[in-house]
């Protein structure tokens, strides 16, 4: 079994920047079966959607809508999931949950970013 703990949400300015932290823990075999790890958000109102992902070889891909503003970067020796977060805008305000997948698919409980215009 896998837990994933985020941090880093908060409230920001237009134009302002945050960096998102996913860590996961507990079964060592299940982490190490971990290839994908990344970031969804969920605004209100509006479907889940894919933010950042990022494979264990580095492999990334990012929703159209966040491209050169967004850099996902993944520790794997800290099995940790980073979502630097620059040039906010207020559409960005959402709930954004970490998600891996190896042998099993985990989410995280979810932190909020809100953007104020």
């Amino acid at each position: 079994q896998v837990q994933l703990v985020e941090s880093g949400g908060g409230l920001v300015q237009a134009g302002g920047s945050l960096r998102l932290s996913c860590a996961a823990s507990g079964s060592i075999f299940t982490i190490f079966s971990i290839n994908s790890m990344g970031w969804y958000r969920q605004a209100p109102g509006k479907q889940r959607e894919l933010v950042a992902h990022i494979t264990k070889s580095g492999i990334t891909n990012y929703a159209d809508s966040v491209k050169g503003r967004f850099t996902i970067s993944r520790d794997n020796a800290k099995n940790t999931v980073f979502l630097q977060m620059n040039s906010l805008k207020p559409e960005d305000t959402a709930v954004y949950y970490c998600h891996a997948l190896g042998s099993l698919e985990v989410w995280g409980q979810g932190t909020l970013v809100t953007v104020s215009s």
